[in-house]
């Protein structure tokens, strides 16, 4: 569908068929010399009558917008929405009614804690907005890839956030959690425990933003045409598959490319190759909410798709990369409240506060109530009311009325309207308070339903995630108090993270608000392993080549991937290229210092035994076949890499995760293979 028009008008307006190419001021004046301030005499100091110098400095002195204080890090994409499935029995929102209407859509992905300039594959949580253009205005479902948050309150938000970004004595450390300050206050908020066991997972470190779900996180009501209502979660289901890095592998990604899933995407998107997602929608109604055992308005438990199915209704399609990075994706705000007829908000504590604070932020940050004029949050709807001036007023009503009502326009100004937007009137009643419902008091059982619905693969992931974090807490009593909630979750996982950090015995279990529930079923839903891609499109295969390469093992390489929907890039010890067997010389996509194995889903090594003898002291040679070998990668080779395999220690360990290609027909049965992500059997291996 591509993007939306934001080139019209303005001093963004760009230059038609048949306008010159002269340069200007942002006032129109046409410049004669953009090379030298004016001076007083060639050697003469500058003088400050020059408007069109002082222009120049003074917009590039202002052309940075104060950034976001969380979700600073973040990238945007055009696209849209189709309806695969109309419900009116449930909401008489237009976007949910008509089957194969197309709505625009501004989908910004993003980490939490980190500031601009962090990298890409930080353990974060992964913002997933989006703006949905609609015809009854804009809708934005501002949500993560994590379907639970850390609080239960809006007013514990800041806490949380103070505690996770940098210290303020030091200032570090920057996009990390592995720091005293935020393990103090998570280890004093058991409300977090579930939410832990989400960020320790996999989850925080994706491939990519293509092989990520997201979540509406908290519960919202849909609403009929006759007012009825009922309940309703958002899910995002990615096409693709789930896949996520492992650790070591995110700290060498985040080394060679902190842009990564920025890159990632821009490139899959200008490719052709659009990413997708299926929105889904769990609804239930009043007597559900009352008979589960968790409370719904609690944003930090999830209901499991095993209890209520997720049901796909549409499609969102990314198919436009932005022209203009700060217009478009820093300028972009988002905003909870902004919700359509059809959609209501629901009491959920941590929502009802977002709904203030998205609004006074997008103000501090945009510096005017009119960021709406903004061409990237502007409805592409008509829009009517009597709201004016403020800075950066881009339009005003025009003529003598300003307030409503009024009778100076004859009825032809505007107008409530009959259908628009009502709350949903539920019956709210109760003593003004500071108390959290006692339904809210559960902090652990859905946290070991977490953990037990993991693989073994996954659970030690987990185990060393937090191992690994508690382990740069300085503070003892920081890391006791951790151990002590997990013992609540599970007792192996406690025992296994209590042993990696060197303690004697295990601490005491902290008082439980509520006794956890230790029967809960597991729910495949939550590994990431058991909901994979189960082939290799939209992954990335590396091929390794140097002089004597099997070209046409090579060849069916390229063929095998291409074909399965993947993308191939070429690796080489110059970045000229190799000739290979054919006498041909094949161009590279990367040196081979520059396109290490961990920017790839699976590798392949083709090249003679001469070229392998020559590389095999080679340390970024070895770092890509040792590190494929080391985080689980499907390998593909050609026996005369011997030399460079035996150099990278894995030769005498090669399992089944590596294919032989001495028959180049076995192309196709190793990107086959590659569709299971990895070769997890092995992480168990020691190398000597």
């Amino acid at each position: 569908m591509g993007k939306l028009d934001l080139s019209k008008g303005g001093a963004n307006h760009q230059k038609a068929t048949g306008e010159d190419d002269r340069m200007t001021t942002a006032q129109g004046h046409p410049v004669a010399d953009d090379q030298n301030w004016l001076t007083a005499g060639p050697r003469g100091p500058q003088l400050l009558e020059d408007h069109i110098a002082r222009e120049k400095i003074f917009h590039f002195d202002h052309e940075r917008i104060p950034e976001r204080v969380v979700h600073a890090r973040g990238y945007g994409v055009h696209g849209h929405f189709e309806l695969k499935e109309a419900i009116p029995e449930l909401s008489r929102a237009a976007i949910f009614n008509e089957v194969g209407v197309k709505t625009p859509t501004f989908t910004r992905f993003s980490t939490v804690a980190g500031n601009k300039g962090s990298p890409d594959l930080a353990r974060d949580v992964r913002g997933f907005a989006t703006k949905f253009y609609t015809s009854e205005g804009n809708w934005d479902l501002v949500g993560n890839n994590i379907p639970v948050f850390f609080i239960q309150d809006a007013i514990k938000f800041p806490d949380l956030i103070h505690a996770a970004k940098p210290a303020p004595d030091r200032g570090f450390p920057q996009a990390q959690t592995a720091h005293d300050n935020f393990w103090d206050f998570i280890s004093l908020s058991p409300e977090a425990m579930n939410m832990v066991m989400w960020i320790m997972s996999d989850r925080t470190i994706p491939r990519s933003f293509r092989f990520m779900e997201g979540f509406g996180v908290h519960t919202f009501r849909l609403v009929n045409a006759e007012g009825k209502s009922h309940f309703v979660k958002f899910h995002w289901k990615p096409k693709l598959g789930l896949q996520s890095v492992i650790w070591n592998e995110a700290l060498k990604v985040n080394g060679m490319d902190p842009d990564f899933h920025r890159r990632d995407m821009w490139d899959a998107i200008d490719a052709g190759d659009y990413p997708q997602w299926d929105l889904g929608i769990q609804v239930f109604d009043e007597e559900f909410a009352e008979q589960f055992p968790f409370d719904v308005l609690d944003a930090t438990k999830i209901i499991p798709e095993e209890d209520v199915p997720v049901r796909i209704i549409g499609t969102l399609t990314l198919d436009a990369n932005v022209d203009n990075f700060f217009a478009e994706t820093e300028q972009v705000a988002f905003c909870t409240q902004n919700i359509v007829p059809g959609i209501d908000h629901s009491n959920d504590p941590l929502l009802q506060g977002r709904n203030f604070s998205y609004l006074d932020t997008q103000l501090k940050r945009l510096g005017s109530p009119n960021f709406t004029h903004i061409p990237i949050n502007a409805p592409k709807c008509p829009v009517r009311h009597y709201q004016q001036d403020g800075h950066m007023a881009m339009t005003n009503p025009k003529g003598r009325v300003n307030y409503e009502p009024n009778s100076w326009d004859q009825g032809e100004g505007p107008r409530e309207t009959p259908g628009g937007f009502e709350s949903y009137p539920e019956q709210v009643e109760g003593p003004k308070l500071r108390a959290r419902s006692e339904t809210f008091a559960d902090h652990y059982s859905q946290a070991r339903q977490f953990y037990i619905s993991q693989t073994p693969v996954e659970q030690t992931h987990m185990a060393n995630a937090l191992t690994f974090e508690l382990s740069k807490c300085q503070e003892m009593r920081v890391r006791t108090r951790m151990v002590g909630h997990l013992r609540h979750i599970d007792e192996g996982l406690a025992k296994e993270v209590a042993d990696g950090l060197g303690f004697t015995e295990l601490p005491e279990k902290p008082k439980a608000a509520k006794d956890p529930i230790t029967d809960l079923k597991e729910s495949p839903a939550l590994s990431i392993v058991k909901n994979g891609p189960g082939s290799f499109k939209g992954r990335k295969l590396g091929i390794y080549i140097a002089e004597g390469g099997d070209a046409k093992v090579v060849s069916a390489l390229k063929k095998a991937a291409e074909g399965a929907g993947g993308m191939v890039e070429i690796v080489a010890p110059h970045v000229g290229g190799a000739k290979l067997s054919d006498g041909k010389v094949m161009e590279a996509d990367e040196k081979i210092d520059g396109g290490p194995s961990v920017t790839y889903d699976a590798v392949a090594v083709v090249m003679s035994e001469d070229s392998a003898s020559r590389y095999n002291a080679d340390k970024p040679s070895i770092d890509f076949v040792n590190d494929a070998f080391a985080h689980a990668k499907f390998v593909a080779y050609v026996p005369a890499v011997k030399p460079l395999f035996e150099a990278a220690g894995v030769w005498n360990y090669m399992d089944e995760g590596f294919f032989d290609l001495s028959d180049a027909d076995r192309s196709e049965a190793f990107i086959e293979a590659c569709g299971n992500v990895r070769f997890w059997d092995r992480e168990s291996v020691k190398q000597d």
